[in-house]
């Protein structure tokens, strides 16, 4: 059976460090401290006088100043990683922690999860073509010498960066090691580390290329693991969970989250705020508990974005500068029909094309297949569509030969329906008005990524509420927006009121709203 040390990685809360450690160690595993050299003396020996006792306890023999972005970081991973080796042979795994991670499984589980396959974790993704570095330096962090630190010694840090700059004094990656980059939080087997050791023994040049690196703790087990282990023993992923927000600073989760956390496909998680005592409670008691059932559904982080992501009403999106004096002409009159259920618009902009002269084309923002004609290749992606949305739109009008244009909008691009309704041009709203039942809710959810084949009902139960009250919300946000000219139509109305509202949106003669609006099951499901 698998016996981990747990190389534990820590700078504060000696009483969070002991507890931590004596939990850990109660499971028949192990761990190896190391509590920062610049972290209160006094903490430091309440921890070690606290575990004195515990015969699965060591620390580092070495304690480094540790500072973000530097060697140090690694310098004492490896100081834990050696204290662990050689004091604990039983140890089958060795995990990387933090003092802020906790559990969200249990020791039972986590034990069998690492028996069922002979492999490492470490996220390992190409340096140079991946993107998992999203803003700040890249290649900058390896070419030149960080002596000083970012956050504490800013002015020597962009000193010194901008001298090797303007002087060119570079240097070489070493030839036979490829860059690769991810987490910090890594769980490698005990033959993995051993070879890790032996390869930092062996290569003096790598090491003193990665001790002057910035930000090595996401490059050096990065590259060295893949380089002394088979690609198909790598699996390149963390097992502590952790989400990022969109300004790189991590989601600290808060006693609410623990049936969240719990459904993620990972062993522990971090950060779990210092002051939700009762998450670090229950947390802490799952860890020894058996025979618990783990229902995986990882709907977490899509549950983050899709919450996070709706930004703040009015101030989250800017025109596209090359829009900002674009116009779609104000001859031109563009109609917006605005539906969450798609294949009702669908239904409505078909007998559109059918009964009417006026061209109609389906979701043009949203899905490729949308009645486009050919434009010439500007059209070929959703993506540039969005880039070009006037100069499409303008295009279609030329193409169609007309002054009149129907388009379908998801009321959730909210911002796309405000930039189009403040053109110079005549535009007008047809808000599909819709029930949304709890069939239709939990196709949504999977349709958005909130959950998966695996998420339990009892997830899906809990999520309900929260998404239909967020499309309603769409809907409402719409008819707050004080357009110049706005209709709606709903199945709950009669069809004499629709084909009012229809005729009106489209400026057709009332009995072809009326053929519109009896459109054969334009609002079945």
């Amino acid at each position: 059976m698998a016996r981990i040390a747990f190389i534990l990685l820590c700078h504060k809360d000696p009483k969070g460090v002991v507890a931590q450690a004596n939990r850990l160690t109660a499971s028949g595993d192990y761990v190896s401290i190391h509590f920062d050299a610049r972290a209160n003396l006094r903490d430091f020996e309440l921890i070690r006088s606290e575990l004195a006792d515990n015969p699965s306890v060591v620390f580092a023999a070495k304690r480094w100043k540790c500072g973000w972005g530097e060697w140090s970081l690694v310098g004492a991973t490896l100081e834990a990683v050696r204290a662990a080796v050689a004091s604990f042979p039983l140890a089958t795994h060795f995990y990387m922690l933090s003092g802020d991670c906790m559990p969200i499984k249990s020791a039972e589980y986590a034990h069998a999860f690492l028996d069922a396959e002979d492999c490492d974790y470490i996220e390992n993704f190409d340096f140079f073509e991946s993107d998992w570095i999203k803003t700040g330096f890249k290649e900058e962090r390896l070419i030149y010498r960080h002596w000083f630190n970012e956050r504490t010694q800013p002015k020597r840090f962009y000193a010194s960066y901008e001298l090797q700059k303007r002087f060119k004094i570079t240097r070489q990656i070493p030839s036979d090691i490829q860059v690769r980059i991810g987490s910090q939080w890594w769980c490698l087997r005990r033959q993995t580390v051993e070879r890790v050791l032996e390869f930092c023994a062996s290569r003096p040049d790598v090491m003193r290329f990665f001790a002057t690196t910035w930000i090595p703790d996401e490059t050096f087990f990065q590259t060295v693991v893949p380089h002394v282990v088979p690609r198909k023993e790598l699996r390149p992923r963390t097992l502590t969970y952790l989400v990022f927000t969109d300004y790189g600073m991590p989601v600290t989760f808060y006693n609410d989250h623990y049936d969240l956390l719990m459904g993620q496909n990972y062993l522990f998680a971090r950060k779990i705020s210092p002051e939700a005592l009762r998450l670090r409670e229950r947390l802490g008691a799952l860890w020894a508990a058996e025979g618990v059932h783990f229902p995986i559904s990882n709907e977490a982080t899509g549950l983050f974005r899709f919450l996070t992501g709706r930004g703040r009403v009015g101030r989250r999106f800017a025109p596209r500068f090359w829009e900002t004096d674009g116009t779609l002409g104000r001859e031109n009159s563009l109609r917006l029909i605005v539906s969450k259920k798609w294949h009702i618009a669908k239904r409505l902009t078909e007998a559109i094309r059918t009964h009417t002269d006026i061209p109609a084309v389906d979701y043009l923002f949203n899905e490729a297949e949308a009645r486009l004609p050919d434009l010439g290749g500007v059209e070929n992606t959703v993506s540039k569509r969005h880039r070009h949305r006037k100069a499409l739109l303008r295009l279609l009008f030329e193409q169609f030969d007309a002054n009149r244009l129907v388009i379908c909008l998801d009321p959730s691009g909210m911002h796309l329906i405000q930039d189009l309704a403040s053109d110079k041009t005549d535009t007008r709203v047809l808000l599909i008005d819709s029930h949304f039942d709890d069939d239709y809710l939990r196709g949504h959810i999977g349709r958005v990524g909130l959950a998966g084949p695996e998420t339990s009902e009892e997830v899906i139960e809990r999520l309900l509420p929260t998404v239909r009250a967020d499309l309603e919300h769409e809907a409402e946000r719409l008819r707050d927006i004080e357009f110049t000219s706005f209709h709606s139509i709903a199945p709950w109305r009669s069809a004499e009121d629709n084909a009012v509202q229809i005729a009106r949106f489209l400026d057709v003669m009332p009995e072809m709203g009326r053929e519109l609006a009896s459109t054969q099951f334009l609002f079945a499901e």
